[in-house]
């Protein structure tokens, strides 16, 4: 018999059969709301200057709510965050600083330390750190220094470089929530003194309303108001009744997330006590700045404490919902505990292959930010281009700016982000890798993240998917069809074989009209080569690939069409396991096979018009650029570009295949008559290792020559996974002149020299995760064809032969190798600072950066972009779960 389910795992399944519902409340609050598309509405678009960082304290936000550690309902409707005073800032900590993609040295970035620590699915338990120095927040010298670096290649300047953390004088700050029941949330606040000597400290758990009744008359204004000391009784027209508990607070302090709008806009103003209310009693002691009533629609409990040298406080709130009674304290710290081991016992189920205790810290961490890093994400794009009933109207440009082209998009849901402050916006290649990730904790959910951008409130009526809210129109890699035979696969391991069919049945038939939008508006001569633009890949080629190109041509993409390849093979895939349940996706198959055999044709050489995008001299695929005197110039840069193609890889069983006759009948007719097209592909025809078949867009020649290229360390291979450009070119500069103009690609390992899509990321020579999951996939899928009998040098040059599977996983160990200790007890992701690699308050704390140094696995970008560096857990996972070598 199987081993019963622990609690988390019982909460999921009923939470599944919609008999509870355990995911309604969780971390779903963003950590920036100001400085977003959603909050703009400037005349010219220009977002991190309309609603700024100062003015976030004062100001009601529109669309969603902002905090430190927050935590609300699905809808938002009710958010519980903390705010922390050390007695020295200019104003409370409610929420995270940092600087916009203008004042960065590279782009925007979040200047503060802080760490997800534990998460579980249905949000039962969950723990997050944040470090508060006990001197005053360094804000100007922040914003000086990283001007002062701005455009010289040099390191950005980080909270942790200032020196206030030298001499421990912080505190550790730890919240942690937990559910009594489904709708009974409790929170505990311990402050722990790093520090010598004994120093002060305002703790102030809050909770707030999110402010959607300034908007329209339609909408009734909540309320709240304390009844007992320490005790808020609470009413909203959707959540009802509730109740707040503060344990033994010094008072409460109660204001309205109302904007103050004298201090926003000037003038007089109207009278009241304002979003700031909390902020302006506390820091500058205006007691008229919060209601005497104690009512309002904003709240939090005052803890003015004392924390001596090595000590720790402990503060309490509880929020109980549909009840007018306090839950009380008494049995706060037992549930607590118990949620605690609840989340012990269901890492210990999902960790029992894993045998090193370091990497079972850094797969917990990563999934625990992935989970966290969930948000409450709301935009209806025709009311933000028209405006709101009781506000302004907006002005005339928005008619003729940004998302213009989708109005339809109403979205307010709970999705995962990126990074909840310096991405707090979905993007469409992104949520498909978090999918990969979370699907190794609650597939359910993945799934449906999966599905949702197809909706019809998100999916274009076109058929594209929304790209990001700065341009819902840009364009990602297309890779949830991968994503989804990914989760389909985990659930057949985990359901002794078997599939979730119905899922993959509505994504595949959502995804039918996003690849049909790719081909008729991304192959601009209808020859099966796509251009595709953006993709994801920022400043790894010679120009802008999203804006037009010097000299009127355009972009013939090795990666555009190496993804729509590995798309149409997603999908061909995706078909005949549907067949397997249904004829109907015979058709199907078919389909997709002819597909992927005439861009494979287009690849190679156009169909007959051209050489194509592989290079036979230098064995790899490049660019074309197509100037309008109908020219083309391959653009030899060895960089990702030229590898994505073996992500177009697919491996099939024999039997499956022999069961659509359609399909069988189609591949023979190509085998027979159409040998032309057939031979550009790798040996689909002929079953390879236990009778399965190839369809792969590189065959077994160029292959392996791209491998050669991939597994120099010279070039690609670093000693933590695959940089996105060759390293050759650190000394010599790719250099390409076109009308009389030079333009150069040069090795960055690390941070970025030029200011393209901002100077915020750097695909120029870093190493990127997302992509190096695809590696290893691509590879693990060409062993099961090839078996053993295939093998290669790695690295090129060593003498040393492996299969590709064994290269698959000196790739991921690599790569799980960036967070973990190595020998000498240093992990690569801190660099060289010392503070992080030696101190016992730090060491263990790990950040899950954007990308990482091609030549030393640092840190860079976003430091806590767990959304797709999280993928980390699935590769741990990936080579726990082999068996051993017999």
């Amino acid at each position: 018999m199987p081993a019963p389910l622990d609690p988390e795992r019982l909460r999921l399944r009923a939470t599944r059969d919609r008999t509870e519902h355990w995911r309604r409340w969780g971390p779903y609050v963003s950590e920036r709301q100001w400085g977003t598309v959603r909050e703009d509405y400037s005349a010219d678009g220009d977002a991190w200057n309309y609603l700024k960082h100062e003015q976030a304290r004062s100001r009601a936000y529109r669309w969603g709510e902002d905090g430190i550690a927050g935590f609300c309902d699905d809808r938002q409707l009710l958010c519980l965050s903390l705010a922390l005073w050390n007695g020295k800032d200019p104003m409370l900590k409610e929420r995270l600083f940092g600087l916009t993609n203008e004042q960065g040295n590279h782009g925007e970035d979040v200047k503060e330390l802080y760490y997800y620590l534990d998460a579980i699915p249905s949000h039962a338990y969950g723990l997050m750190r944040y470090k508060l120095t006990q001197a005053a927040y360094p804000y100007q010298l922040l914003l000086d220094e990283n001007a002062r670096r701005k455009g010289h290649g040099e390191r950005e300047f980080e909270l942790i470089d200032t020196g206030l953390f030298d001499e421990d004088r912080y505190f550790d700050v730890d919240i942690e929530y937990a559910k009594a029941a489904q709708e009974d949330i409790l929170m505990r606040v311990t402050v722990h003194n790093c520090g010598s000597e004994t120093a002060p400290i305002h703790i102030l758990p809050q909770a707030y309303f999110r402010n959607i009744w300034s908007w329209s008359d339609d909408v009734a204004r909540p309320h709240m108001s304390e009844q007992l000391r320490g005790e808020v009784q609470g009413e909203h027209d959707v959540l009802g009744r509730f109740a707040l508990s503060f344990e033994k607070p010094d008072r409460l302090l109660f204001c309205d997330n109302d904007t103050n709008v004298a201090k926003i806009f000037g003038g007089a103003g109207t009278a009241g006590y304002f979003k700031d209310g909390i902020n302006d009693f506390v820091v500058d002691g205006r007691t008229d700045a919060v209601n005497p009533a104690s009512r309002g629609t904003k709240v939090a409990g005052l803890y003015r404490r004392d924390v001596p040298a090595g000590g720790s406080v402990t503060v309490h709130v509880r929020l109980c919902i549909g009840t007018d009674v306090t839950a009380g304290f008494a049995d706060f710290d037992a549930v607590m505990e118990l949620r605690k081991a609840e989340a012990d016992g269901f890492y210990a189920v999902l960790q029992e292959n894993i045998t090193d205790a370091d990497t079972r810290l850094v797969q917990r961490q990563a999934l625990a930010g992935m989970l966290w890093s969930k948000q409450f994400y709301c935009y209806d794009v025709a009311e933000w281009l028209d405006g709101d009933p009781r506000q302004p109207k907006p002005p005339e440009a928005r008619k003729h700016g940004r998302n213009i082209a989708w109005r339809h998009l109403s979205a307010a849901d709970i999705i995962s982000m990126p990074d909840k402050w310096e991405y707090p916006w979905f993007a469409a290649w992104d949520l498909s890798f978090h999918c990969i990730g979370l699907a190794l904790v609650d597939p359910d959910f993945a799934k449906r993240q999966l599905l949702l951008l197809c909706e019809v409130w998100m999916m274009h009526p076109n058929g594209e998917l929304p790209a990001y809210e700065w341009a819902f129109g840009d364009v990602n890699p297309p890779v949830q069809a991968w994503a989804a035979l990914h989760l389909y696969d985990l659930d057949k391991r985990w359901n002794a074989g078997i599939g979730d069919v119905e899922f993959l049945e509505r994504i595949f038939q959502k995804l039918l009209m996003n690849f049909t939008w790719w081909v008729n508006r991304k192959d601009a001569r209808g020859l099966n080569i796509f251009e595709g633009g953006f993709l994801g890949l920022d400043n790894i080629g010679l120009f802008d690939r999203s804006k037009p190109l010097p000299g009127g041509g355009y972009i013939e993409q090795s990666d555009g069409t190496a993804w729509m390849a590995m798309y149409c093979l997603n999908m061909f895939h995706i078909a005949v396991e549907l067949g397997q349940h249904d004829k109907a996706y015979d058709d199907m198959a078919s389909k997709f096979f002819d597909h992927f055999l005439h861009i494979a044709s287009a690849m190679t050489g156009r169909g007959g018009e051209g050489s194509g995008l592989w290079d036979g001299t230098d064995n790899f695929y490049y660019d074309q650029l197509c100037l309008p005197d109908g020219s083309v110039q391959p653009l030899r840069i060895r960089s990702m570009v030229g590898l994505i193609p073996l992500f177009a890889v697919a491996v099939v069983d024999g039997e499956d295949l022999r069961k659509l006759p359609g399909l069988l009948e189609r591949m023979a007719y190509f085998h027979e008559q159409r040998s032309d097209l057939a031979l550009l592909v790798s040996r689909w025809n002929a079953p390879g290792a236990d009778g399965r078949h190839l369809l792969s867009l590189a065959r077994q020649f160029r292959m392996v020559k791209l491998l050669e290229r991939m597994l120099d360390e010279s070039e690609f291979l670093s000693p933590h996974g695959v940089r996105a450009l060759s390293r050759a070119y650190g000394d010599e500069p790719c250099v390409f002149e076109l009308e009389g103009t030079r333009y150069e690609v040069k090795y960055l390992p690390a941070e970025s020299t030029i200011g393209m899509f901002g100077g915020n990321s750097n695909w120029r020579g870093p190493v990127w995760m997302p992509v190096n999951l695809l590696l290893v996939e691509s590879l693990r899928r060409f062993h099961n064809y090839y078996g053993p009998s295939l093998t290669v040098e790695a690295p090129t040059g060593s003498g040393v032969q492996l299969t590709l599977d064994e290269v698959a996983d000196d790739l991921s160990r690599r790569l799980i190798g960036l967070f973990l200790r190595d020998k000498d007890g240093q992990r690569p992701v801190f660099g060289d600072n010392a503070k992080l690699q030696n101190d016992p308050y730090f060491r263990d704390l790990v950040l899950f950066h954007e990308y990482f140094d091609g030549d030393t696995g640092r840190g860079l970008g976003a430091s806590h972009q767990t959304g797709w560096t999280g993928l980390v857990a699935s590769l741990i996972d990936q080579l726990a779960s082999k068996p051993p070598p017999s």
